[in-house]
């Protein structure tokens, strides 16, 4: 199985969500984090801003990290020319392809676009760049145009050509079907770059790799724009677990970096995010957390270590006795099932009470408690 390229848009597209600003520093950091998992290429931001934007890309261009370093460009000559001062290695040119962006925000025609983005990707592959050059809204594009439009920048020096599901419209099934198509008819190399405002967009990015495409573009936690793009963590873990592609990603850096991600963008890092959320492998149910303690396989797909974090045992309302004997055996006491059966229903009644599970100190509370009252029984026979 041909190995999949990860392009990560954190520094990017991540920081085009609405409200989010990366400082310098934190940008920096970042970009050594997703060298250090494994990405293969940085897309690092946008040259063409200038000011702070532009250092940042320069400092990470001298970091020396085995990943390629890209900016994004609109497909405008003046663009790469920034995006060349601050040493990357890879250039993205941007230009819409579907007829709704061509005749509304670009205010402009197939012809026009094909000729600025020919225009463009010439220009920087006479630098010795590589390049992706971007079909904006492919996704809404007309099929046969985006043939023309694919065929057009590989024959101008693109390396790859960029999916876009801008608005996230797609669903597998359909992805499946026009990469393969794209594919078999242009003989390019495809990138997927999808988006999740129908909450699909690791299944598209998943679904293109099923049809050929080699490249994913992903941003930690997914965000980006709107609802955000397919996030890096479910991509890899998924093409690992459930494709058999294993990308040997350093994953046990996963909640490291969603944690890092997350306060740097002051989004939340929501407990059941998947992956790399907290309760991905917390247990609560009866049921659950008696099959995770005989065997964790029984309900995690991998182990806790190996995306950072640790397994537990909540102990709540929906517990049982299992759960019960294992919390006390951490305490170096062993109950019997008599006694698990007490607790248990002093358990429930708190937790209903308090509308959350218990915490380790009131667990114990309850247990002094129910010994206290033991005695008391004791000391009246």
């Amino acid at each position: 199985m041909s190995k999949i390229k990860i392009v990560d848009t954190t520094l990017r597209d991540g920081e085009q969500t609405a409200g989010v600003v990366f400082a310098n520093h934190e940008k920096i950091r970042i970009a050594k984090m997703l060298d250090a998992v494994g990405v293969d290429q940085i897309e690092a931001g946008v040259p063409v801003m200038g000011g702070h934007e532009k250092e940042s890309i320069k400092e990470i261009c001298k970091l020396g990290l085995k990943a390629s370093i890209m900016g994004w460009n609109r497909a405008v000559i003046a663009d790469i020319e920034q995006s060349l001062e601050c040493g990357v290695d890879a250039v993205a040119i941007s230009i819409s392809t579907s007829d709704i962006h061509i005749e509304h925000k670009l205010r402009s025609t197939r012809e026009k676009v094909l000729e600025s983005m020919v225009k463009a990707t010439e220009f920087a592959h006479e630098q010795g760049v590589y390049i992706s050059v971007n079909a904006e809204d492919a996704s809404r594009s007309d099929p046969e145009f985006l043939l023309e439009f694919a065929r057009a920048a590989k024959e101008a020096g693109a390396d790859r050509l960029r999916y876009c599901d801008t608005v996230g419209i797609l669903e597998p099934f359909i992805t499946y079907e026009r990469i393969s198509k794209l594919i078999s008819q242009v003989g390019i190399d495809v990138e997927m770059h999808t988006h999740n405002d129908f909450g699909m967009a690791t299944a598209n990015a998943l679904a293109g790799v099923r049809a050929g495409a080699s490249w994913v573009g992903v941003t930690v936690i997914g965000l980006g724009e709107r609802a955000g793009n397919a996030a890096m963590e479910e991509v890899v873990m998924a093409l690992k677990h459930i494709q058999g592609n294993d990308l040997k990603f350093r994953t046990e850096m996963f909640r490291e970096i969603a944690e890092y991600v997350s306060l740097a963008s002051k989004r939340e890092l929501p407990a059941w995010k998947p992956i790399v959320g907290s309760n991905m492998f917390a247990h609560e149910s009866g049921i659950h957390a008696d099959g995770a303690l005989k065997d964790p396989r029984t309900y995690e797909v991998f182990c806790p270590e190996e995306v950072g974090l640790e397994r537990q045992i909540v102990i709540g309302k929906h517990s049982g006795t299992s759960a019960i004997k294992a919390k006390f055996k951490e305490y170096g006491v062993l109950l019997t099932q008599e006694e698990a059966d007490d607790i248990l229903a002093q358990v429930r009644v708190a937790a209903v009470e308090l509308k959350r599970p218990l915490f380790d100190k009131e667990i114990v509370y309850i247990y002094e408690d129910f010994v206290h009252d033991a005695k008391k029984v004791i000391n009246k026979n």
